[in-house]
């Protein structure tokens, strides 16, 4: 059960080869659990900002996490296509993670299709910038200002909304 009482809309970050998974099985498991929520600690942090900006910034958190998962992903694999995805979810089962950034917290278990409520993908306009960005997310990390600009060149790009039922479609397309 949420720490919330109810579902909760998280953003969980993921990589294309994720989706794959999740049309196979019918499930994403999100790794380690983690995803990106409004939570009271982010509603705090801000100054001003209605419930939509403030999704807004759990799902750019969300995206910034696909980077790391895409920089491993992009190592292993030449064929790995370098776009961020998260997967927007109502989920019950949710707790807090104080320990890490203000948005994040844990879901417990798999979510299931049914729990999807959409996926926000990168346009192949972004490839370029997301992947120099995963190239440079652990030294934006560590706080160098040259990896900073390079994941800020790929924020400045918006991610795509598809539909739950369009997955499938989506990854059609970009089948090696």
């Amino acid at each position: 059960m949420s720490v919330f009482g109810a579902a909760m809309r998280v953003y969980i970050p993921a990589t294309l080869a994720m989706l794959r998974t999740l049309v196979e099985s019918g499930e994403l498991v999100p790794v380690s659990g983690t995803a990106f929520a409004l939570t009271p600690t982010l509603r705090e942090s801000y100054a001003a900002g209605d419930t939509e900006e403030l999704e807004w910034a759990a799902m750019n958190e969300a995206a910034r996490a696909s980077l790391r998962l895409l920089a491993a992903e992009l190592e292993g694999d030449a064929t790995a296509i370098p776009r961020r995805v998260v997967v927007a979810a109502d989920v019950e089962r949710v707790r807090l993670r104080p320990d890490l950034d203000d948005a994040a917290v844990t879901v417990v278990g798999a979510v299931p299709t049914s729990a999807l409520a959409a996926v926000h993908v990168d346009v192949a306009e972004a490839q370029d910038a997301v992947r120099a960005a995963a190239a440079a997310i652990d030294a934006a990390d560590l706080g160098d200002p040259d990896a900073e600009l390079a994941l800020g060149d790929a924020e400045d790009h918006d991610m795509a909304w598809y539909a739950t039922q369009e997955i499938p479609f989506l990854l059609d397309l970009w089948d090696p």
